[in-house]
This record gives C-alpha cells, structure tokens and sequence, in this order.
C-alpha cells in the first residue's frame, strides 16, 4: 500500500513538471524567499532547543496469570524537548515530558550533555522548569517571547523539537485555531490553547513554536490523532501562561492559580432561544456553583431547568459571564485562560452577569486558590 502511495504521488509530479517547467525559475525564487527567513530561524533558534533523555524507574510483575509474584524494577526511558530560559541554566519544557523522572539528561545542538535536576512542576499547566548542571553561562542562549494574545489565524509558525527521536527537526505551518481548551494532567482544563498545524508529533513535546522573529509563541504539547502521530492538528500552551507559571516555579517552586469556584458551558442555541436573548450571545453559562466558593458567595446562580433529572428539559433560568474586568468573554475556553494568565488568589474581579437573559448585573468576587476540583 505504501509503494503504491509513493509511486502515485511520483507520477503526479513528473505529469506536473512538464506543465510546471516555464514557471521554475519563477518559483525558485519564491521557494528561496520563503526559506531563507526559516533557514535563519533555525540556526538562530536552534542552539536554545535541547533535547531531554528521561528515565524512569516503574514496577511490572513478572508473573502468569493466576500467579502473585513479587513486582520486578523496570527502566522506560523516553524523549521530549525543552528550551533555555536564562543564563542560570533553567529550561521549560512540558511537565508530561518529566513527570516520575528518575535521572535527566540534557543534549544541545552542538553535541554538549549535561545533567539536569526537576525545579518545580505545575501539571494543571502542563509546564515544568529544570536547571541543567556544569554548563558555562556562553553555552546557554535564552530564547526571547513573544505576546500570545497578539496571534491571529493564518500566522505562519515554526516547531523545533525531536519528534520520533529525530532531534532539531524544524516544521512549518500557520496557527490555524486560537483559544482551545485542552485537559493539563488533573482534572483542570488548560485554557487558551493555540491550535496548530505545524507538524507535532511525540518527541516534539516541550519544544517551541516560533512566530517568524524567532519568538516563542507557545510550547508544543498535545496532538490530536487516533494513530499517535500528527493528523494535522497541534496544541501548544500560549506563550503568557508558560510564562508565568516557569517564573511562579523558579520564584516559588510551585504556581498557584486563582479559583472561581463554577463549571460552565458555552451558550448554546437551545439557551439563547429559551432564554429568548439574541443569538449572537456570548459568553459563559454558569452551570454549577461550588458551595462555598467566591462564586457562591457573591451569590451567582447555576442554570435551572424544569425538569432537574431530564438534561434535554427546557432550561428555565441562568447566569451568563459576559465578562471579567471588563474583558468580554466568547466561552469557557476564554475565562479559563483569562483567570490562569490575568489573575491571582486574592485579586479582586468585577464579573458582568447576564441573569435569566433579562438583567445585566456586576457582581464582585474575591478570588481564592484553586483546589484540587475539576471547576474553574
């Protein structure tokens, strides 16, 4: 099947070529304009990207079926990316990339290994920090950020990373969605998300995406795909939240976020149209209100149905977040990213509050730190 594929595709290009062939130097030049600032990328950004070597001591029972042995050590080793942050030897990479790690190993691009030690972890994120040992401070070139609120669809975007093993491998693409929610490792979402289909595969997590000044966008994750590998579609944590959480970790060892204390929806047809509210209404459906939450306490009410045991009842009342500081809200995948990159525990928000799609009210809430729920 596969020498089938190949041998189409051959024919196709050399049909194409003679068709193409009065055009070649035309687009030799076009192809050349558009690789040549990649090229410079690349070799700019190259020597802040490394490659991390994990190894990781799990148990396994070495026994049949039926049979209690004891568990037997067993080592899985496995490889992410990751990219210097500052002189001190701190780089960030995905906390997924070093979660249970027993031993680091970092590779740079010009053949230097160093060891590295975990210096804090924030999986509601999905974002870690570790310092590298006995490197001098010229080898450690800082990568510079970029402002991810300022990405836009149709932004052309590179990846640095080891996919499959393959380290340094550079790919290309555009951002082709923003403001995705993807689940981090508890059962918080991450919020924000930039959508990518720049080729992400495994290997390539904790690595850059780079807009085309060479500035990180955001840190590649996730993939979505039923076989393992890239469909198409890559997620990468947005540039500001990486940010603040790498800096809460090597300032504290730890990222603390603010809580709310809601779970909530995006408003749907059905609601707008029970609510009889424009069907062009956005912003977040409070569904539940955690008991004793800022969100209780400043008295915002869950949606209501008449029939509480029927989810397809006809909804009958509910608040709709329409904004925080002034700041409107499209969804869900907005409030998230705007409380875990714009707010701390103990800060002060001033929610809009669409109510029963009759009232517009402010409501003021002091936010708390986020415990371990799967509420916002």
């Amino acid at each position: 099947m596969l020498t089938k594929s190949l041998s189409t595709r051959f024919a196709v290009v050399v049909t194409s070529f003679a068709v193409l062939s009065s055009a070649v130097f035309v687009g030799a030049q076009d192809a050349a304009a558009t690789r040549e600032p990649f090229a410079d990328i690349y070799t700019k950004l190259s020597p802040s990207v490394v490659a991390i070597a994990v190894e990781k001591q799990t148990t396994v029972r070495d026994a049949l079926p039926g049979m209690n042995a004891p568990q037997q050590p067993q080592i899985e080793r496995g490889l992410g990316s990751g990219f210097v942050l500052s002189k001190d030897g701190y780089i960030l990479t995905n906390d997924h990339v070093v979660e249970g790690e027993t031993k680091l190993e970092v590779d740079f691009n010009d053949g230097t290994l160093a060891r590295a030690h975990v210096v804090g972890t924030d999986p509601d994120a999905d974002i870690a920090v570790i310092q590298v040992e006995n490197i001098p401070a010229e080898k450690l070139i800082p990568v510079t950020f970029a402002d991810s609120d300022d990405l836009y669809i149709g932004q052309t975007v590179l990846a640095i990373g080891s996919p499959f093993g393959e380290r340094w491998t550079l790919t290309s693409g555009i951002i082709s969605g923003r403001d995705r929610i993807i689940q981090g490792l508890t059962n918080y979402s991450i919020g924000g998300v930039v959508q990518t289909d720049a080729a992400i595969n495994p290997g390539n997590s904790g690595g850059p995406l780079l807009n085309l000044n060479g500035e990180v966008v955001g840190i590649n994750a996730q993939i979505a795909s039923e076989s393992g590998s890239n469909s198409g579609i890559g997620f990468a944590i947005p540039s500001n939240l990486a940010q603040r959480a790498a800096q809460d970790l090597i300032d504290k060892g730890f990222v603390e976020y603010s809580y709310l204390g809601i779970s909530g929806s995006d408003v749907t047809l059905d609601a707008m149209e029970a609510l009889n509210i424009p069907n062009d209404t956005r912003g977040v459906m409070v569904q539940t209100v955690q008991a004793g939450s800022p969100a209780d306490r400043a008295q915002l009410q869950a949606a209501q149905t008449k029939d509480a045991n029927d989810p397809n009842s006809t909804l009958t009342s509910a608040d709709i977040i329409t904004a925080i500081n002034d700041h409107e809200l499209y969804g869900m995948a907005d409030l998230i990213s705007y409380l875990a990159s714009n707010t701390k525990p103990g800060d002060k928000a001033s929610l809009t509050v669409l109510r029963d799609g009759k009232d517009t009210v402010k409501i003021e809430v002091t936010l708390i730190p986020r415990p371990h729920t799967a509420q916002s």
